[in-house]
């Protein structure tokens, strides 16, 4: 494994972006975007390198966040082959390069100094000024625009004689280097869960629990995971792809570049996931914003597990005197306000005790089946003549069901021939999705149904 590594801002994502050929880390101008350890794959010259992209490291700074940055950043240290140490080179060296490089000596791992931002051969030059941090390989690079990254993934592989050849079993292939990333088949044994929610609600806690690790900067500041973090979990032989994103704040409260862009990439993540695991914190009740992050789990097709996180602080013994909170009634009030999330099933845990945790495998696998279940022409018309349309309440539009089909799963897609064009009435279509659900299930999934009317001759 490559582990890169370096204070802040000074191109470890970028360089990580460029060398697994997909923008997978955040990326821009605000020290420290970086805060957890991001994997990904690099392909070259026929092998595949692992390659981890860390947190900006200040070893003396013992603030909270950047003491939970150094720690990621060890964990990934003590876990790689070759390290690669980056250092901006149109700065002077600064006092953690030369605390950082120290570190890194002393462990005696493999160390590389890429010198960054040398875009030009009037450049190279200044490299001479950075011998003195006593690594000995050096390598004038340009992580932005690709220059040197050849010379640098060739000494890397002489680092590391058991790269893995590309295809070979147990690797996961991306795209080249400078190449643009390819989409993989997926693995129809993974399940892929967003963890999505607002900040601060313990969506990384949960994620600890969930992988049985510390693989998330874990703190009670606001807004700390902004890269989404992902771990693999094999259990009762099912494979489930984790992933924490950045809170969710609504648009006028992100004000910085780097948290704007957080939004956006957990969006993304979310859209790429099966199934989204819905966060909401218990001692603060479900609010407006909640009902917003859930309406994009919805809207995009994911399938929905509400996770209400720090019951053990409401619904038992309370430090402040006040009675414990009545777990039907908590569930009724968050039925009303996420009235479009009626599907999803309800889970009340503590992340950080660990309490009820493990209900979120066997939930999650069950709605993933629930999402790709398919249902045969012949029993949707079946079902089609048993239900008693008169008490959908149609507005009487003269439209008229003819046959049923489910064309697509995940989510589960139906497709209603009718006797003319037109859309069926939302209340008739709701009726329908109703019905549906009461005879096929479809736990946790949104059922999306679409019309096609026969045209007039």
């Amino acid at each position: 494994m490559l582990a890169i590594v370096g204070r802040p801002n000074v191109g470890k994502s970028t360089l990580f972006n460029r060398l697994i050929g997909s923008r997978r880390s955040i990326v821009g101008d605000e020290p420290g975007i970086t805060r957890d350890r991001i994997y990904g794959t690099a392909r070259w010259n026929g092998r595949e390198i692992r390659v981890v992209d860390t947190g900006g490291i200040l070893p003396d700074d013992k603030d909270l966040i950047p003491a939970e940055i150094y720690r990621q950043a060890r964990v990934a240290l003590e876990e790689a082959d070759v390290i690669a140490m980056i250092v901006d080179g149109r700065t002077e060296l600064a006092a953690p390069d030369i605390e950082l490089a120290r570190l890194l000596v002393r462990s005696g791992k493999q160390i590389l100094l890429l010198v960054n931002k040398i875009d030009s051969p009037k450049l190279e030059a200044v490299i001479e000024d950075f011998r003195r941090l006593g690594i000995k390989r050096i390598f004038p690079i340009s992580a932005e625009h690709g220059n040197g990254l050849g010379e640098l993934l060739d000494a890397v592989l002489e680092l590391m004689p058991q790269a893995l050849p590309i295809g070979a079993a147990g690797s996961e292939p991306q795209a080249e280097v400078e190449e643009a990333p390819t989409e993989q088949p997926k693995q129809a044994a993974e399940t892929k869960i967003a963890i999505i929610g607002r900040p601060n609600v313990g969506k990384s806690t949960l994620l600890n629990q969930l992988t049985g690790g510390s693989r998330a900067i874990v703190s009670p500041v606001a807004g700390t995971t902004r890269d989404a973090v992902d771990e693999v979990v094999e259990r009762d032989g099912a494979r489930y792809r984790f992933i924490d994103t950045a809170g969710i704040r609504r648009k006028g409260k992100t004000k910085l570049m780097a948290e704007k862009l957080s939004v956006v990439m957990a969006r993304k993540h979310l859209e790429a996931a099966d199934v989204a695991v819905l966060v909401i914190d218990a001692t603060e009740g479900v609010a407006a914003l909640d009902a917003t992050i859930g309406g994009y789990a919805h809207e995009s097709g994911r399938s929905v597990v509400i996770v209400v996180n720090k019951w053990d602080l409401v619904g038992g013994a309370r430090k402040d005197g006040k009675p414990p909170a009545d777990q039907k009634l908590f569930e009724e009030q968050l039925r009303d306000t996420l009235k479009f999330l009626s599907y999803a099933p309800v889970l009340f845990i503590s992340a950080a005790s660990g309490k009820n945790v493990d209900r979120v495998f066997a939930t999650v696998q069950r709605v993933a089946q629930e999402r790709r279940k398919r249902i045969s022409t012949g029993e949707m018309n079946r079902f089609l003549k048993h239900v008693d349309f008169e008490r959908a309440s149609s507005p009487g539009y003269g439209i008229r069901i003819q046959y049923l089909t489910q064309a697509a799963v995940s989510p589960p897609t139906f497709v209603v021939f009718t006797n003319r064009p037109g859309k069926l009435h939302f209340s008739y279509q709701r009726f329908l999705e109703n019905q549906i659900r009461k005879a096929f299930g479809f736990e946790g999934t949104p059922i999306w149904i679409k019309t096609r009317g026969k045209e007039k001759e």
